[in-house]
């Protein structure tokens, strides 16, 4: 059995420890709550946004915009791959998560003889593929867990260029989709080329929509529509998985607090025991001593 002044000294090591997941645990769940935000306020633009395109959406426009062109040939081509991670850890398996999406998808795509273009967000990302030694074409690191349009428009644009000159047939992102706080499956999206929700679900375009009045036409409104579309589909996956990491870090941390706790009361348990015999053992010899003195 460990002595008294050990197992204090681990107590104390101890209690320590879980007044930093505490506080980490309440840092995350604050900023959880304004990431929560941000979420549920990019829905209604992102589902507004779709449905403009979705009913302005008609097979003969679709052959004017190069964000429209859908591939030839399916799982053929150039496929550019953006993984987004974390900067840190303590999230449980959250970045592991991602990352083997990130690798299911990459080898279904080599699989079916397309090429990977990898486009990192995050540190644990970054230092996973370098590890790997797999070539990556971007790598990045500032958005953090704050995500603006403005990051989302940095990573978009030069994708949309590569896609519209025809050197990509497809952008896709893996990210974790954010349903609550404790649940944020890792998800593969395919951002380009664009599908129109109405189209995509069989349906004609605008023959089924309501009836607008255009001005100054359905190609104008879909030139501008379209790149702010795009550009809004990476933010919501920055958005959302900014959200998700915060949630897994907070569950994390509140799962070491628990089992600090645990630890404690463990310690303590066995310090009391330690300490009873140390003092059953000295009553003793106290007692010895005093027979011996009395023979």
């Amino acid at each position: 059995m460990a002595k008294p002044r050990e197992l204090r000294r681990r107590i104390k090591s101890v209690q320590s420890t879980r007044k930093i997941t505490k506080t980490m645990e309440l840092v995350a769940t604050s900023k959880l709550k304004r990431a929560q935000d941000r979420v549920v306020a990019t829905r209604p633009y992102a589902a507004a946004l779709a449905e403009v395109i979705g009913d302005l959406y008609a097979p003969e426009l679709a052959e004017r915009f190069p964000l429209l062109r859908q591939p030839r040939v399916p799982g053929v081509g150039r496929v550019a791959l953006v993984v987004i991670t974390a900067n840190r850890g303590l999230c449980g398996a959250f970045n592991a998560n991602l990352i083997r999406e990130a690798r299911r998808r990459i080898e279904q795509l080599e699989g079916d003889g397309a090429a990977v273009d990898l486009h990192l967000i995050g540190k644990k990302g970054i230092t996973y593929f370098k590890f790997a030694k797999r070539p990556v074409a971007s790598q990045r690191t500032d958005v953090g867990d704050k995500p603006k349009p403005e990051h989302a428009a940095e990573v978009m644009d030069p994708l949309m260029t590569q896609f519209a000159s025809g050197a990509l047939d497809a952008v896709e992102v893996v990210f974790a989709q954010f349903k609550s706080a404790i649940s944020t499956p890792p998800t593969t999206l395919r951002i380009l080329p664009v599908a129109p929700p109405r189209a995509a679900a069989g349906g004609s375009g605008r023959q089924q929509a309501v009836n607008y009045i255009l001005k100054p036409s359905a190609e104008a409104i879909l030139e501008q529509l379209l790149p702010l579309y795009v550009r809004n589909q990476m933010y919501r996956a920055l958005v959302e998985t900014a959200a998700a990491f915060l949630g897994a870090q907070r569950t994390a941390m509140k799962n070491a607090t628990d089992n600090a706790g645990d630890i404690i009361e463990l310690l303590q348990r066995t310090y009391n025991r330690a300490r009873q015999a140390q003092i059953t053992q000295e009553l003793a010899e106290i007692v010895g001593g005093a027979e011996a003195l009395k023979g």
